[in-house]
């Protein structure tokens, strides 16, 4: 009787045992050849991975691993599974991601295995040196920078003397941003070229140049190097030890302080400080400086081992601008006052007024008056930067009806005859009467309110051919009486 029993319970751990066997043995996964021939995750982190299977349960996971870096499943990498695509009842696509960070390599491998355990074989790629060939181990990388850097502070040129060297670096203008900069990665490596050949020993983030070439740096990702790696290039000459060199203002000099900024421009180097009036600029580092003020403007150029300073005396610009009349004159009735505008300024335009009221038509620099008025011209620059000049001047009319009674003939020659200017007695001394004469440019020569019939107190001076002057007389009433005296010999 405890045979039999013995022989059951044999019997059934038997029976187990074979069943068990036969599913885990009749369970297949068959790996495809895989589309992509690497792994290059970054930006973009999502990779497929298609199978066949079989004698699973329906409720079968997968996932998919990949080896270490060295190409070992005993620690395999778990990846991260984005999606399952059922293509067919016996056929799956994986889509996954690999971790951040991942150890990049050349030897990677790629399996498939399921939540019963069963492991698949590796997965294959198309062998890029045999076209009817397939390797089982590929490259895979994860770049934690993608994005566009610079070096050499995005200039495309740097100097050296003879001698000398400068330092080409990454660079990093906001290091609180991760994504700014590859330098802010401390597990980036790099790789510096010199035209297309790789410096050996140069896996930094900034190289030490003394020889002139193109120089060029791109972030080490071995297999998934690509120009997307790479940095803007950067010539590298020598200097001539900055002997010659100018600064120039790309508004002329003198310029318009004051209004649109002028650029000041000087010889490119590998760093520049910009001064004025002898005073650091702060911040103003640049090959160029802009400004709308007037002043000594200087600037320190380094050429990496030598350096010199070039400078600029930045004048403002002065509208200088003058009529050939005095600022009050006279006018007789017929006459005409021809005024002309001298003027420094750049393709100028003209507006005259009497009055404060436009005067149309006349757009020159001259105009012929032929009356009496406040008048004013106004001169505007339309190059290089727009300035105006105002200049009034006022002319006045010695017409009057009423100095019928007022002598406009003298002859100072001492003969005792009509000497000085006799006027009536209504206007002269007593009466409180306001005289003022005038000489042929506006300027008063005699000014009395007490007149004695006394003018000309001295000799004239006989320039010209009877020279006329003009008087004002003005009663104490306020009656105003205008008109023309002419010297004779």
């Amino acid at each position: 009787m405890k045979i039999s029993i013995v022989n059951n319970y044999f019997f059934y751990f038997f029976y187990l045992v074979l069943s068990l066997t036969t599913t885990i043995y009749g369970q297949t996964i068959a790996p495809q050849t895989l589309v992509f021939s690497k792994i290059c995750a970054g930006n973009f982190n999502q990779f497929d991975a298609t199978f066949n299977h079989s004698g699973f349960p329906i409720a079968t996971t997968f996932e998919v691993q990949l080896s270490d870096n060295l190409g070992s499943f005993t620690n395999p990498v778990s990846t991260t599974t984005l999606s399952i695509n059922d293509i067919t009842a016996s056929q799956k696509t994986i889509t996954f991601a690999v971790p951040t960070n991942l150890i990049g390599s050349e030897n990677y491998k790629l399996r498939v295995k399921s939540s019963t355990g069963f492991t698949s074989g590796n997965f294959s790629i198309k062998d890029p040196n045999n076209t009817n060939g397939t390797l089982s181990s590929f490259p895979a990388y994860y770049k934690p920078f993608e994005d566009v850097y610079f070096i050499n502070n995005k200039l495309s040129t740097a100097y050296i003397c003879t001698g000398g060297n400068v330092t080409l670096s990454i660079d990093n203008p906001t290091p609180n941003i991760q994504n700014s900069s590859p330098v802010n990665y401390s597990n980036i490596k790099y790789k510096w070229f010199k035209g297309s050949t790789v410096i050996s020993g140069q896996t930094g983030s900034s190289l030490v140049v003394n020889t002139a070439g193109t120089y060029y740096v791109a972030i080490d990702y071995a297999s998934c190097t690509d120009s997307n790696s790479q940095s803007n290039i950067v010539t590298v000459s020598v200097a001539s030890g900055g002997t010659s060199g100018s600064i120039s203002s790309s508004l002329g000099n003198p310029f318009c302080a004051g209004g649109n900024l002028t650029t000041l421009s000087s010889v490119s180097g590998n760093s520049h400080q910009w001064y004025k009036d002898n005073v650091k600029i702060n911040g103003a580092t640049n090959a160029t400086f802009m400004t709308n003020q007037a002043g000594l403007y200087s600037v320190a150029v380094d050429f990496g081992g030598c350096n010199n300073t070039y400078s600029i005396d930045l004048k403002e610009f002065e509208m200088e601008s003058t009529i050939n009349i005095p600022e009050t004159s006279v006018i007789v009735d017929g006459e005409t006052v021809n005024v002309v505008v001298t003027t420094n300024a750049v393709n100028p335009s003209f507006k005259w007024y009497q009055n404060n009221a436009l005067i149309a038509g006349i757009q020159g620099n001259t105009y012929a008056v032929t009356s009496e008025g406040n008048y004013k011209v106004i001169i505007t620059q339309n190059s290089g930067c727009a300035i105006d000049d105002e200049i009034p001047f006022d002319v006045n009319s010695v017409v009057d009806s009423n100095v019928i009674d007022v002598p406009n003939l003298i002859s100072p020659n001492n003969d005792g005859i009509n000497d000085t200017w006799v006027i009536p007695q209504e206007y002269s001394v007593g009466s409180n009467t306001d005289v003022v004469i005038m000489n042929a440019t506006g300027d008063v020569v005699f000014k009395s309110n007490n007149y004695l019939n006394n003018w000309p107190e001295s000799p004239i001076e006989f320039k010209s051919i009877n020279p006329v002057y003009y008087y004002i007389i003005t009663t104490q009433a306020g009656k105003v009486k205008k008109g023309s005296i002419t010297i004779v010999k």
